[in-house]
């Protein structure tokens, strides 16, 4: 057998022919617990919990906190998802943004795609909305409460974090003809340097604004003022009604059973049904019986991903746009003949043709009560469109980048309408019973980290930080795999010679970023990924 050389292995044996893989972390019990992707975030969690907040509290003040401390993944410009455990059952919101109600396919009609700066890539941003919408309906604390820490630290200042500096960095270089964004991000010509102090008081008074007025201020009071004065400035299409007409929605999870779980997803205009899909395709296999990591068990996980993954691209979209129903995405009798036409051999589906990204925030909360929270908010593209409105540090997303022009595709960009979206807040049930609240950031890696979660948490009895630890495959847009440094090569010859195009992937980044919390007897057990600055915290 060869072994990853590194310190420390995988503590569970399965059988002397797993693949041993290092352990970065130590998984963390507590009987309150936050994990997010930035520590100064997750202590915001903590914090609101220690305040007497429940874990949707905790779970805002996170998610504020991070448009504050790690602009490169997200901002208050941002959309967010979220599923909620409230002790008896499970609540998802849909805070996605629409389109300017005046794009059309004409607007675009000179492109092959769809723009990824400037503001023919701005939707309505929809994670004020949904944090204003949990906290009405299932918070503790007041709603301006929850802004403390972020308005503190865009006032008074925080030291940026190694990875936060790297891709702050590779972004401002490429940010010459958007001088808002440079005059915010940039005050000094350059990106921040690792642990530098950096101040952003124009998004405290934007932030002060929003928790003063329960959120009406982005949508309807000053701040909609400000970016629908600054869009038809640029001559943009974007309007104040535009925003003052957004609305979050409260929706009904996606269940789907696999090996005595089942995994719950937002349904679409989301890709979280992909994992559905494709852990559906997989439960006549048996792969807690399969060595932990072998080629044959990845092999069939990568050949039932290509299938979600194109269903994903094919069908995904706008609920009011979707051609073929979730009930029928997910019809028994068709998985199970898609689930036998898997082979030893690699398939060969035709590439992908929508565009994806890597960046995005996720967190997870828990309290001893009872109550867990899957979070997930993001620009889309690094800092976003790179539109910001001036005197507010508000980064404007680039969501729109997720339509298609392709005539006849349910997701074609329109007017008024959401785009496909990567990012997924998950959860797992057993029983009817709340098990695992997670999420895996990283665009078109998140439905396959979810299934690779699930896979290795309850066929191989993995905790959150050893499932987390472990290396991950991908597929890729083209359908080739790439497979994280530490599987033997083994795997990867074995993979070959069943016909995948595999190459090993040394940038960590591309493989997301994985936050869990599992509820365990007398409490909670969790991770955070080490691919990220994160950590998991609790008391």
């Amino acid at each position: 057998m060869e072994k990853v050389l590194n310190l420390g292995t995988y503590t569970k044996s399965m059988g002397s022919e797993d693949v041993v893989f290092p352990e970065r972390r130590s998984r963390v019990f507590a009987r309150n617990m936050v994990a997010t992707s930035q520590p100064l975030a997750a202590q915001s969690g903590v914090d609101a919990l220690r305040r007497g907040g429940n874990a949707v509290d905790a779970a805002i003040a996170m998610a504020i906190t991070l448009t504050v401390v790690e602009p490169n993944n997200n901002g208050v410009g941002s959309d967010a998802f979220a599923q909620v455990w409230d002790g008896a059952s499970l609540h998802g919101v849909n805070g996605s943004g629409r389109s300017p109600a005046a794009w059309s396919p004409d607007r675009f009609s000179d492109r092959d795609r769809m723009p990824t700066l400037g503001w023919d890539a701005v939707t309505v941003p929809g994670a004020v909305s949904v944090w204003r919408m949990l906290s009405e309906r299932f918070g503790r604390l007041a709603f301006a409460d929850l802004f403390r820490d972020a308005i503190h630290y865009a006032r008074s200042g925080f030291q940026v974090g190694p990875i936060s500096a790297y891709f702050w960095d590779l972004t401002v270089r490429h940010m010459d003809r958007f001088p808002d964004f440079l005059a915010h991000f940039a005050p000094h010509g350059r990106a921040p340097r690792p642990g530098e102090l950096f101040r952003r008081p124009e998004l405290a008074d934007s932030l002060e604004l929003i928790a003063d007025s329960g959120g009406e201020a982005f949508y309807s009071g000053a701040l909609a003022t400000a970016i629908a004065e600054h869009a038809r400035a640029a001559g943009a299409a974007l309007t104040f009604e535009d925003l003052a007409s957004h609305r979050a929605d409260w929706v009904t999870p996606i269940a789907q059973s696999y090996h005595g779980v089942s995994l719950h997803e937002i349904p679409p205009n989301g890709q979280g049904l992909a994992a559905q899909i494709a852990l559906a395709l997989l439960e006549p296999f048996d792969l807690g019986s399969q060595p932990l990591g072998s080629a044959e068990s990845i092999h069939l996980q990568i050949e039932a991903m290509k299938i979600a993954i194109t269903a994903a691209f094919d069908h995904f979209a706008d609920p009011r746009a979707m051609v073929l129903p979730v009930t029928e995405l997910l019809d028994p009798e068709s998985l199970r003949l898609a689930s036998a036409s898997i082979s030893q051999k690699a398939s060969t589906p035709a590439p992908v043709k929508l565009p994806v990204s890597l960046d995005t925030v996720c967190l997870a909360a828990a309290d001893e009560e009872g109550m867990m929270v899957s979070f997930i908010q993001s620009n889309y593209l690094g800092f976003g469109s790179g539109v910001v409105i001036p005197g507010t540090g508000i980064a404007m997303q680039n969501r729109g980048r997720g339509f298609s022009l392709e005539e006849g595709h349910p997701n074609r960009v329109d007017g008024s309408k959401r785009p496909f979206h990567t990012i997924i807040p998950g959860f797992v049930t057993q029983a009817g019973e709340a098990l695992l609240s997670f999420g895996v950031m990283g665009g078109h890696m998140q439905h396959q980290g979810h299934v690779q979660m699930v896979h290795r948490m309850f066929d191989h009895d993995q905790d959150p930080q050893s499932a987390s630890d472990a290396p991950r495959w991908q597929v890729f847009e083209d359908m080739s795999i790439g497979l994280e440094a530490g599987f033997p090569v083994s795997v990867a010859e074995d993979l070959a010679a069943r016909g995948h195009s595999v190459r090993f992937v040394g940038e960590a980044h591309v493989f997301g970023g994985a936050q869990l919390i599992q509820r365990v007897e007398g409490g909670y057990c969790g991770g955070s990924d080490h691919r990220k600055e994160g950590q998991v915290a609790g008391f």
